[in-house]
């Protein structure tokens, strides 16, 4: 998976050498990966290190349409000119071949398609694995003709009416040059039979065909007439052994194609409808959307923290548990989603057996300020692996949260074209409708994750990005813009200047509610939350009083005094009363009741100073159930346990207390249930912490502008040490690997030594006994020649691997 095509390689060491510096850091920017620690000691070092498959796999899906499609047409051609590439993408002049050099020099600046010193343009080895078959194409003649003898290409050169004489290469050269005119191939085919014409023009515009018979080695039938025509002339190509189908030659199909067809290239952006929107409107609508989130996750946090939601046997929160998290904090079923995968990602929620609770980081952050909680959730769902409002799958059936799906690095990127794409938008214009940034998004990157369940391209994301205050009345708001910046300072001060601090003080209403204008402090939560019920957050947030909720308090040790002190020392004054009348005679009244009855533990016993009330108990209907047996006047007692005989008198509106086997009352405190263990989610690596790889994007220009003067002034290719030459390596441990990892290039000898030494994680493609090859990412790394030992995060334990068996490598 790792090897590289030397003569790519060699092309791209000559093309870094010409270039200046400025070219050069703009390669290390944008391919940070190649420039990690070791830094490269030269430019072939460097190429070598650009051409990892690995490394190319991580810059295709940053590219843009304009630039995927210019990619595959060049590695369908390859090498080819740049005219030859024009007239292909129809980009021969006017602003479509202004265009067409913008996108060369892009995939320059990321040493995917470079021009050579012979003209034409070369392309990344690994670059041409991405497409089976670039643009439907199949390979081109001289590597379909490689195998065929002399005496074969002499029969086609006949067939095709050129006298063929000399040595092999002089006939395969003839005849490529013959198929490689497409005036003489549609003269050619002009003269066939129809029924080998008929097959030609369906081919040519068919992707090559793969099949079953190659694998299993069974010939293919005799070909019938006109495709015997076309073999005998080169059109079509069977290997010598007749196995497979027969394969068109890329010339031939493009040929055929005729001059009228021209591969995809889109360099335009599609058009998003816009309107004037102002920055401080922009700003108020993202506040605004940012302060409902964060009390609306805030919430959703505080119920779990309560009662953790139970995961599925399959694992995960299924609909129940999200429903009941959504009443409980008054919002939507995607904001439960959001907040939940966010807060787990940050690790404010584990696993906890069979259920998933707060941990003790949550008690840290639900008592900071809404900016701090909101900026972390931020930062967790920017890197988020997946979409998490994504509730539905390919055929339509519910998704659990946290349910620990494979990571899809496409989501990632989809979030940073959604932000590159409302960067786009002109200054001081919004787009008027946002689903119309998701055709933004599909252009800016292609090959990014979109979800069965959206109607219009992106729609869940778009979605996301409006509730979290992203995006607002469809532009980039500055918290955007601090995500998009990459950096946690940055999206901490946007909070920050977004979202006023908490408010410790509420309204309160004769119509017993409390209503909290802004976001409200964790101990004035606590407190509306011990005495009333939360029945609506966001900008505003509402509880309302009741006998059950006064009770409630009252069961958590309050007395009436405690509570309306506290109440007052909360209230806006709207009156010279520190309490409404209502919300004060509802306490005292409560609290009067309260206690009146009282429940003690023998399985149980019930007693009370009015005999009348313990007579009223014994002969209600309701409490039948719980077997009440009346023994004395002030006494009774229950053949149902304490905390259900408590539950059935409370239901039928009683407000007895338990007591303590001492006769004092028992406090009903919260019990918090804190976890520790993490939930079962790929974005945290089981196994020890890694250790952070230092990459050449989070350096300053300053930096890459040294690391690309260091290479141009460099020998083009540092010699490789070699002791028997007095040529040292630069530690024992080169020197180790070196001499047990035979299949290792010097350079992957360098990064592996480097990664042993310094303890820093690795990604090795590794062959096992088995002959199965895998990619493994290890860290906690010892060296044990011929053998490493290491924590295999594929397989979530130690292993040992063999020196000799790992075949390349790549930073982690």
């Amino acid at each position: 998976m790792f090897p590289i095509g030397k003569t790519s390689g060699s092309t791209l060491v000559a093309w870094l050498r010409g270039a200046d510096a400025a070219q050069v850091v703009r390669v290390l920017a944008s391919r940070p990966d190649a420039a990690v620690e070791p830094e490269p000691r030269s430019v072939g070092e460097l190429a070598d290190r650009l051409q990892r498959p690995a490394s190319v796999a991580l810059a295709i899906p940053r590219l843009t349409l304009p630039e995927l499609q210019v990619a595959e047409g060049a590695a369908a051609l390859a090498p080819a000119t740049r005219d030859v590439l024009a007239n292909l993408l129809d980009a021969t002049d006017g602003e479509s071949a202004h265009q067409l050099e913008a996108v060369l020099r892009e995939l320059a600046d990321r040493a995917l398609v470079w021009p050579g010193g012979d003209g034409r343009l070369h392309v990344a080895a690994p670059l041409r694995q991405v497409w089976a078959a670039p643009l439907g194409l199949d390979a081109p003649l001289a590597r379909l003709l490689a195998d065929t003898t002399s005496t074969d290409l002499g029969r086609m050169l006949a067939a095709v009416g050129i006298t063929s004489t000399g040595t092999k290469q002089k006939r395969l050269a003839a005849l490529i040059d013959h198929h490689g005119d497409p005036d003489r191939v549609t003269a050619l085919v002009a003269k066939a039979p129809a029924a080998a014409r008929k097959l030609l023009e369906q081919r040519a515009r068919q992707a090559p065909e793969r099949s079953a018979r190659i694998l299993y080695g069974l010939p293919r039938p005799d070909p019938g007439p006109g495709e015997r025509w076309a073999l005998e002339r080169g059109l079509l190509i069977r290997d010598g052994r007749w196995y497979g189908p027969a394969r068109m030659p890329s010339e031939v199909a493009l040929a055929l194609r005729g001059t009228g067809w021209h591969a995809p290239f889109t360099p335009v952006p599609p058009e998003v409808r816009t309107r004037p929107v102002t920055g401080s409107a922009v700003d108020r609508e993202a506040a605004a959307a940012a302060m409902a989130f964060a009390a609306h996750a805030s919430s959703v946090l505080a119920a779990c923290a309560a009662a953790p939601p139970a995961r599925l046997k399959s694992g995960g929160i299924g609909a129940r548990e999200l429903s009941r998290l959504g009443k409980a904090a008054k919002c939507d079923d995607t904001v439960v989603r959001i907040a939940l995968e966010s807060a787990a990602a940050a690790g404010l929620l584990a696993r906890d057996g069979d259920r998933v609770a707060a941990t003790e980081a949550y008690d840290g952050w639900a008592e900071g300020e809404p900016a701090d909680r909101l900026a972390v959730l931020l930062r967790a769902w920017w890197t988020l692996p997946l979409t998490p409002g994504g509730s539905r799958d390919e055929e339509g059936k519910a998704l659990p949260a946290l349910a620990g799906a494979p990571p899809r690095g496409g989501c990632v990127q989809a979030r940073h074209g959604l932000l590159a794409s409302a960067a786009r938008l002109p200054a001081g214009e919004g787009a008027t409708d946002p689903a119309d940034l998701g055709a933004l998004i599909a252009w800016q990157r292609p090959l990014v994750d979109q979800l069965a369940q959206d109607a219009s391209p992106f729609a869940t994301l778009v979605g996301e990005s409006e509730l979290l205050g992203v995006l607002a009345l469809g532009a980039l708001s500055p918290l955007g813009a601090a995500l998009d910046a990459d950096g946690p300072d940055a999206v901490a001060a946007a909070c920050r200047r977004l979202l006023p601090a908490s408010t410790g003080s509420a309204r309160f209403g004769s119509d017993l509610t409390a209503v909290v204008a802004g976001t409200p402090s964790t101990p004035l939560v606590t407190l509306l939350d011990s005495v009333a019920d939360r029945e609506a957050t966001g900008t505003a947030s509402v509880w309302r009083f009741s006998p059950d909720s006064v009770r409630r308090a009252l069961d958590a040790g309050h007395t009436a005094d405690t509570l309306t002190a506290d109440l007052a020392a909360i209230a806006v004054a709207t009156t010279t009363e520190p309490l409404p009348q209502p919300l004060a005679y509802l306490i005292r009244d409560t609290a009067r009741g309260h206690g009146r009855v009282r429940v003690v533990s023998a399985a149980c016993v019930i007693h009370g100073a009015e005999p009348a009330l313990l007579a009223e108990l014994a002969a209600h209907r309701r409490l039948a159930p719980l077997g009440l047996r009346q023994l004395a006047p002030t006494v009774l007692i229950s053949r149902t346990p304490p905390d259900e005989t408590l539950a059935a008198l409370r239901s039928a509106g009683y407000a007895p207390v338990a007591e303590e086997q001492d006769g004092s009352v028992r406090i009903e405190w919260t019990r918090r249930h804190r976890a520790t263990n993490p939930l079962p989610t790929p974005r945290r690596p089981a196994g020890p912490r890694r250790k952070a790889v230092r990459v050449a994007g989070a350096r300053t220009a300053t930096d890459l502008a040294a690391v690309a003067a260091r290479l141009l002034a460099a020998p083009q290719e540092a010699p490789e040490p070699d002791p028997d030459d007095g040529r040292p390596y630069a530690s024992d441990t080169e020197e180790i690997i070196a001499g047990h990892a035979r299949n290792l290039s010097f350079t992957d000898v360098r990064q592996l030594a480097h990664a042993v030494n310094e303890k820093q994680p690795i990604t090795v493609e590794y062959t096992a006994t088995s002959g199965n090859t895998t990619v493994r990412t290890l860290s906690r790394l010892e060296l044990d020649a011929p053998y490493l030992h290491a924590w295999c995060h594929l397989r979530d334990a130690e292993r040992v691997f063999t020196l000799s068996r790992i075949h390349g490598v790549m930073p982690s």
